[in-house]
């Protein structure tokens, strides 16, 4: 089953025309939403599904500067004081919180390359210690395996997925934008080489700028209009406990990861195990992404599912014209992984005793939208003025939500830009540069 996620209300009647259209009602999407109306602009915010449906519900809730390539660390930085600001702004709790991070494996390997990152963490003042054996074992017990280290990440933490997204979007309400759910962006209107507006399933919007954050749909829809945007997605799956004892906030090993929720249930997971199914759309940008396939072979099966004929990477998708297309699928809500999820039960309740009898209230699969760099794309599009993307997230878009909001707030509204967009170019991608591929 999806998560749970709280819901928002709907706006009764589209705007006749607003400052800006957002296309994506997740975390992206409604973060900048919530910074472009802070500023003074008119929104609409466009969602096919409803608010936080699609990847931004699935996530382990991780917020973190730990371990991020270090094109992303001015974006991280941000975000993290972002964070810690909204809810009072809002005047909502997301569940944001500076638990600390606690790293530990068996793995010489993975040890090494969390030492290798300590230049980046003292070059942007990031707090993270290395664990011996010892303070590794005292923080996640060894049962099958004895731990050679670990790493605490200081002042990061972790946020709800099922709050943060829909509290953004009531935050933006509150400043004046509009919501609307069960209502699919169709295409743009495109005037001498300007955006002017957006047809929707339930009307026109009037708009000088339109901002695409529409995760893995994001490629589909730029397509028709002659516009490429390599991506490509990975299916994944995590679950959702009953209420359990406390034995910690957020942890990782190799074989799980755990978020603890505000109601004392885990979010679990297991880090690189994740499914690339073989799509068209994925065919079509094979050379983009051949180099990070190579780098990250072990850690994703190749699978050929049922996103082959329908999703935003299928064949209709890719050879159809269909205006509808993303009216016919609502949320993107693939099957878990049911191998997976034994797996990660399993090894937690064998580290964990008084986890033993722990129960799982739900599980799910999810999309996650990457990039051939693993990096965000942040960007105006040429040659369309006033259009801009935020999407190819590639499984960091939640802790990095708002500060991918507010950055491209700042680009819409052609303010200062808040970090140097540089690394978030479209062109990157499409000019034929080498792609350089980025830390998980």
């Amino acid at each position: 089953m999806s998560p749970v996620v709280r819901s928002v209300a709907s706006d009764e009647a589209l705007p006749k025309a607003v400052d800006v259209v957002v296309i994506g009602g997740g975390i992206v999407g409604t973060a900048s939403a919530y910074f472009l109306a802070k500023r003074g602009f008119s929104v609409a915010l466009l969602e096919k599904g409803h608010v936080g449906c699609e990847q931004s519900s699935r996530t382990w809730g991780w917020c973190r500067q730990q371990n991020r390539d270090p094109r992303e660390m001015p974006l991280s930085l941000l975000s993290m004081r972002l964070w810690d600001d909204l809810a009072t702004d809002i005047g909502q709790d997301l569940g944001f919180r500076r638990t600390g991070l606690i790293y530990t494996t068996d793995d010489a390997a993975m040890l090494a390359g969390w030492e290798a990152w300590r230049p980046v963490a003292r070059e942007f003042g990031v707090e993270t210690y290395m664990l011996n054996e010892a303070q590794a074992a005292e923080r996640i017990p060894e049962t099958r395996r004895k731990w050679l280290g670990g790493l605490h990440s200081v002042a990061d933490g972790k946020a709800e997925p099922a709050l943060a997204a829909p509290v953004l979007a009531e935050g933006a309400r509150t400043l004046g934008t509009t919501i609307h759910q069960g209502c699919a962006a169709r295409s743009l209107d495109i005037t001498n080489g300007r955006v002017t507006g957006i047809d929707t399933e339930e009307g026109y919007i009037r708009a000088d700028a339109i901002l695409c954050a529409a995760g893995a749909w994001a490629s589909t829809f730029l397509r028709r209009h002659g516009i490429t945007f390599p991506q490509a997605s990975v299916r994944q799956t995590a679950l959702r406990t009953k209420p359990a004892a406390n034995v910690g906030e957020v942890l990782y090993c190799p074989d799980f990861a755990m978020t603890r929720r505000l109601d004392g249930s885990y979010t679990m997971a297991i880090s690189g195990r994740a499914t690339l199914e073989v799509t068209p759309q994925g065919i079509r940008f094979a050379r983009e992404f051949m180099p990070q396939f190579v780098q990250r072979l072990k850690a994703v099966q190749l699978g050929l599912g049922r996103s082959f004929i329908e999703g935003p990477e299928s064949l209709g998708a890719i050879f159809g014209n269909d205006p509808a297309i993303f009216e016919h699928h609502r949320i993107l809500d693939p099957a878990p992984n049911r191998g997976l999820i034994d797996a990660v039960m399993e090894n937690v309740r064998s580290t964990f005793p008084e986890l033993a009898g722990l129960p799982i209230d739900h599980s799910w699969g999810a999309y996650v939208d990457c990039t051939p760099d693993a990096v965000p794309v942040i960007s105006g599009i040429n040659p369309v003025g006033g259009l801009y993307l935020a999407a190819g997230c590639s499984g960091h878009g939640f802790g990095l939500g708002p500060g991918i909001g507010y950055l491209a707030a700042d680009l819409i509204t052609n303010a200062t830009p808040s970090v140097d967009p540089a690394h978030f170019q479209l062109t990157r991608l499409i000019n034929g540069s080498k792609i350089k591929v980025g830390s998980l």
